[in-house]
């Protein structure tokens, strides 16, 4: 339940703060809540991936079919790509892999913060 909670939460974060904030900022932000609602290490690495990369792959592909601009398929053909397609799956594992480590950022720090037991030997 956390997993999509967590996954919903980082796109709705990323689909507000983005057009405001720059990324970096946004990457900021997934780490402070990923330490808040601790998911655990591998969890959150997915849920903030899943939920950003869904997030920059959807606005861009709004983008680009709403805007009617040539740009995309112009800039598809300039990196030798051939098509605006490759370009908008790039953006959404670009998006993926900043959310993810974000997000493990965040559970990390958690962690390191937690309060680990004193005698580890029971003696």
């Amino acid at each position: 339940m956390k997993f999509i909670l967590f996954t919903f939460l980082t796109a709705v974060l990323v689909l507000i703060f983005n057009p405001f904030l720059p990324y970096w900022s946004v990457m900021i932000i997934i780490a402070i809540f990923a330490a808040l609602i601790d998911n655990g290490g591998v969890a959150a690495f997915f849920a903030g991936g899943l939920g950003m990369g869904l997030a920059w792959l959807g606005q861009s592909i709004y983008i680009s079919t709403f805007s009617g601009s040539s740009l995309p398929d112009k800039m598809g053909e300039l990196m030798g790509f051939g098509s605006e397609m490759p370009l908008l799956a790039l953006t959404g594992i670009l998006g993926f892999l900043l959310g993810a480590f974000s997000a493990l950022t965040g559970s990390l720090l958690r962690n390191l913060f937690k309060r680990k037991p004193d005698n580890i030997y029971g003696g």
